[in-house]
Parts: structure tokens; C-alpha cells; sequence
């Protein structure tokens, strides 16, 4: 059961981080970049590192993806 989420996160973190790169729309390759966090966040905590898990949730897909959305929203679209 274990192995079988571990085997979906990875997946999902592939398949978010490659959406991430390939996005045209800023704003949805930002949350694509949250999710990714998110999942990968979800891989350190099965790895039984808390700590790591811990902070890649509240900084990288917290605080950093704030910057991101704000920054994308502050500027022209064409």
C-alpha cells in the first residue's frame, strides 16, 4: 500500500514539474509548480524526513509561490 502511493506522488511530481515547464499560462504554471511542491512535500514525509517535508510544503509551495502569483499578476498580458 506504501509502495503504491510512493509510486503515485512520483508520478504526479513528474507529470506536474513537466506541466510546469510546458504551460503557456503563467498563472497555471504556477499552480502546476504548487501542486509539484505539494507532491513532493508528500514524497519527503513517506521518505520519513518531517523536517524536509515540513519546509518544502511552507516555503517553496507556501511562500515562494505567493511571490510567483503576485508577480505574475502584476504584470501585462498581451
Amino acid at each position: 500500500m506504501l509502495e503504491a502511493l510512493e509510486l503515485a506522488l512520483l508520478v504526479a511530481t513528474c507529470i506536474l514539474a513537466i506541466l510546469t515547464v510546458e504551460l503557456k499560462d503563467l498563472l497555471h504554471a504556477v499552480i502546476a509548480l504548487a501542486a509539484m511542491s505539494v507532491s513532493l512535500g508528500g514524497l519527503f514525509w513517506l521518505l520519513n524526513a518531517p523536517y524536509a517535508a515540513v519546509f518544502q510544503i511552507l516555503i517553496y509551495a507556501g511562500a515562494t509561490i505567493v511571490l510567483l502569483i503576485a508577480a505574475v499578476m502584476l504584470t501585462s498580458r498581451k
